[in-house]
């Protein structure tokens, strides 16, 4: 299955303890959008979020770098290049 399609959900999980990560750069106009959704998704659903720059990460560079923005939901490929908030409201609460 590939990992943009493989469903995130941990069975009987809480939002408040998913951790969605966004992997991007500066200056990456999509990662600023994707950043927005994430914010607003995360404080409605009480997920917690994270932000990683593949500028200061090498492996995190040489995986997704041609993906940025990427987003992670506990630690699996949820999404990239741009953020659906039903999706990844979906994706932390069913």
């Amino acid at each position: 299955m590939s990992p943009f399609l493989r469903r995130t959900k941990k069975p009987g999980g809480n939002p408040a303890e998913r951790v969605v990560t966004l992997i991007g750069k500066p200056g990456c106009h999509l990662c600023d959008d994707a950043q927005e959704v994430i914010e607003a998704v995360c404080a409605e659903t009480g997920a917690v979020w994270e932000k990683k720059d593949i500028t200061r990460d090498e492996a995190l560079h040489k995986e997704y770098w041609e993906q940025i923005p990427v987003v992670l939901i506990d630690g699996a490929q949820h999404t990239f290049w741009r953020v659906d908030p039903a999706r990844l409201r979906s994706a932390l609460t069913d």
